[in-house]
């Protein structure tokens, strides 16, 4: 977003340590360079000084180091939670799935306590509204649950860091998923939300949820931060367009797919991974547009897993080419304004995707102004939207039980006659199972039917997924259900006998 050609007297360039990542490290590396600015402060992780140092030296700049020392003490426990009933106020629940967020909530909810929620794709002021519950120490939310999202741009008033898992879903350069333990820097950094000098809290401390993650998590937090090796870079839409005059054919994604072969970067830099910018552009390749407008549409940052908000870029990209204005009524027709509280978790999630696309129209609004004329409209109707998602995650936990009681009616509805269906769900479960096995994350692993030889239903019932009620309703229903299924069984005994008596008739004469 940062303007490389407005003259400033000062810029600040925040976790400059970013510039190492696989996917988005080239807006660092564009902006550290880029910028018109007497001066240029870096703020972050230590190992970015030396990769810092080196790429001024060749654009002959004055560096100069300003270390600063935390000013209050963390510690790391010698003991694991275990267990949510251990819990105390000041508390945050750090956890690197939101299955895991939604887990834990309720979990904490069936104990009597109140909990913030905070994760990557909620909108900023929902998460403002969130750590300001969490901070308030008149509110009776004494208890924090967050992805990694907490470890930048929020302050918050925490004791104690307690992390669920240690396993963290990460891409590599190649784009390729993996499951690995978290990194020393990661670590740091969500730790160091404990105890922050500006929080109630005067000393921070760490420490996991189950015993076997402790040892683990004191040694990544033991061990040296890496230095920085490399700074990301990405193709121009200067670049692409001197790559297309020679390739006039050559569709975008093939064009960049040729100039990252062709690249050649010494070992300050690297060509950062392109899959999310191909994906665009093999979203809105069939739309007749410019080349350089092609390009700005695929550099929109959009999250591909969300199916309404790609069908939205190729909706707004579609509008553009006929040079058709994107107005505000426009944009209200096409999201179904007004929109209401979400009833459950999947319409949050749905709220939230159109939170997306309302920030990728005011994206574009930046790039061109004529086709999206109407920002400040949208601007507020995003605030408006934010409101009802707040109000959502207020209810969270409410909205979890509801989804988990369709969950449990879904299941309900597979008969006692139609084991294909059930031992299909069973069969997912297990493949989940021995997945999660072979990853090795116990606290994500689902207990075993006779762990602590406590039954399966007491555990349910313990865990708020069943209540004695349901529990009752559902033992009526199965005796109901298999009363029926044992007389069907019968009838067709009997009539099967009669039809071999009716075979044997004939023979018999």
């Amino acid at each position: 977003m940062c303007s490389v050609t407005t003259p400033y007297e000062v810029a600040v360039i925040d976790e400059i340590q970013m510039i190492r990542d696989a996917a988005r490290g080239w807006a660092w590396t564009r902006a550290l360079l880029g910028l018109c600015a007497e001066e240029v402060h870096l703020c972050g992780e230590s190992a970015a000084i030396d990769l810092v140092t080196e790429l001024m030296y060749t654009t002959g700049e004055e560096v100069e180091v300003r270390h600063y020392k935390r000013l209050t003490p963390i510690s790391v426990l010698d003991h694991a939670l275990e267990s949510l009933d251990n819990l105390r106020p000041g508390d945050c629940i750090v956890c690197f799935s939101k299955n895991d967020i939604y887990s834990v909530s309720r979990q904490i909810e069936i104990r009597g306590l109140e909990s913030a929620v905070i994760y990557g794709s909620l909108p900023p002021g929902t998460k403002l509204a969130q750590a300001k519950k969490f901070n308030d120490p008149s509110d009776p939310c004494k208890i924090l649950v967050a992805t990694d999202a907490i470890g930048m741009g929020l302050n918050l008033s925490i004791r104690r860091i307690i992390f669920y898992s240690l396993l963290k879903p990460t891409v590599n350069e190649k784009g390729e998923k993996e499951i690995e333990p978290i990194t020393t820097s990661q670590a740091l950094q969500i730790a160091g939300r404990a105890g922050r000098f500006s929080s109630q809290f005067k000393e921070g401390e760490v420490t996991t949820m189950n015993r076997e993650d402790l040892r683990l998590l004191k040694e990544i937090l033991n061990r040296p931060v890496e230095p920085i090796k490399a700074a990301g870079l990405h193709p121009t839409a200067e670049q692409i367009e001197m790559f297309a005059y020679h390739l006039p054919d050559t569709t975008l994604s093939n064009l960049i797919d040729i100039f990252v072969d062709f690249s050649q970067v010494d070992g300050q830099y690297f060509v950062c991974n392109m899959d999310d910018f191909k994906f665009s552009a093999e979203l809105i390749q069939h739309i007749p547009l410019s080349l350089r407008v092609r390009y700005v549409f695929c550099t929109a940052p959009i999250n591909k897993k969300q199916p309404f908000v790609c069908s939205s870029l190729l909706q707004f990209a579609r509008q553009f080419s006929r040079n058709e204005p994107l107005t505000f009524a426009w944009l209200r027709r096409y999201i179904r304004w007004p929109l209401l509280p979400p009833k459950n978790i999947k319409e949050l999630m749905d709220l939230e995707a159109v939170h997306d696309v309302l920030d990728l129209y005011l994206w574009l609004s930046y790039r061109f102004m004529d086709m999206f004329p109407d920002a400040s409209l949208v601007r507020d109707l995003q605030k408006e939207l934010d409101g009802i998602i707040q109000e959502g995650v207020h209810s969270i936990t409410k909205l979890i039980k509801i989804s988990e009681m369709q969950k449990l009616l879904n299941l309900e509805s597979c008969s006692p006659g139609s084991p294909s269906r059930l031992s299909g769900t069973l069969k997912g479960q297990a493949r989940r199972t021995r997945g999660t096995k072979a990853v090795g994350s116990k606290a994500a692993e689902p207990p075993s039917p006779d762990a602590g030889g406590v039954p399966l239903t007491s555990r349910l019932v313990q865990q708020g997924l069943l209540t004695p009620d349901m529990l009752r309703q559902l033992e009526k229903e199965w005796l109901m259900r298999q009363t029926e299924a044992d007389k069907e069984r019968t009838e067709s005994g009997t009539q099967a006998k009669g039809t071999r008596r009716k075979k044997k008739e004939p023979n018999s004469d």
